[in-house]
């Protein structure tokens, strides 16, 4: 393939007109999506190669650190250490934290590529209350596994302290590095369940009142959710998930009763009428 038809395949330009309110053939879609996909895969290689560089000690250091707090805090109660298996698990290990480092350095381009794609297809409506949704689900995913990260050395301090004084935990680093990117997704997860509430709301699929009247429910659920999805049996880190998420429910609750009352004043006006019917006037 000459260099010309390489940057026409990665720069997806159609090669049928285009409608006026920005229609495309088939087979030009087929083609944007393939080229914002090698233009993906392309930045995702590329970040992977630099995280080889940062694997030791930054990268190494940022996953162990909450194992060597937890040690910190139990002292000499428990006999225990970070250990690799294996002939081929230290390779694996590093290929596995690069490549999840690389996934979320490149997340911004990559969630761009993605949002270029699907954009064209919305109304202007959606378009507004997607750009709402892209601008506070990214903060709070990352406030989420932040969060997470801070609770971690606690939950690892309760898992090893159940070891008994006679024996040596041998905490196996693949192993160890599998837990920690599970409990963080699961804080980055939950802490956007909220707002998934809110866009069913405005998709008119969930009302503020039902979620008032339902809130007891919603909260034994929160906490119910919050026991299962901490691995630790501490209250701590339950707690630590639970309430954040409890008051993002309620301001999810709120922002749902503030567009239901918004959604009632407009129906009292001329939208009460359907497309098909006369007003008074």
């Amino acid at each position: 393939m000459s260099l010309t038809g390489l940057a026409d395949v990665f720069s997806g330009r159609p090669r049928h007109p285009v409608g006026a309110n920005g229609q495309m053939a088939l087979s030009d879609h087929l083609r944007e999506l393939r080229a914002r996909l090698l233009r993906s895969a392309v930045v995702l290689v590329a970040a992977f190669v630099v995280a080889l560089f940062f694997y030791d000690p930054y990268l190494l250091d940022l996953i162990a650190q909450p194992y060597f707090h937890a040690m910190e805090r139990l002292g000499q109660k428990v006999d225990s250490e970070l250990v690799l298996t294996g002939v081929t698990t230290a390779l694996l290990v590093q290929l596995k934290l690069c490549g999840v480092a690389a996934v979320i350095a490149s997340s911004p381009y990559w969630l761009l590529q993605i949002w270029g794609f699907v954009l064209p297809g919305l109304h202007d409506n959606e378009r507004r209350w997607t750009r709402v949704f892209a601008a506070v689900a990214g903060p709070l995913f990352i406030a989420g596994v932040a969060l997470g990260y801070y609770v971690l050395p606690k939950g690892i301090e309760v898992l090893i302290g159940f070891t008994p004084l006679d024996a040596t935990n041998l905490v196996e680093f693949g192993d160890f590095f599998s837990f920690v990117v599970r409990m963080l997704l699961v804080f980055g997860i939950a802490v956007e369940i909220p707002l998934f509430v809110v866009m069913l709301n405005l998709a008119g699929v969930v009302s503020g009142q039902a979620l008032g009247r339902h809130r007891p429910w919603i909260v034994i659920g929160t906490f119910v959710f919050a026991a299962v999805a901490t691995p630790s049996t501490d209250p701590f880190s339950m707690l630590m998930l639970a309430v954040p998420m409890l008051v993002l429910f309620v301001a999810a609750e709120v922002i749902a009763r503030f567009v239901d009352r918004r959604r009632a004043r407009r129906s009292a006006g001329t939208d009460q009428w359907a497309d098909d019917e006369l007003s008074p006037l």
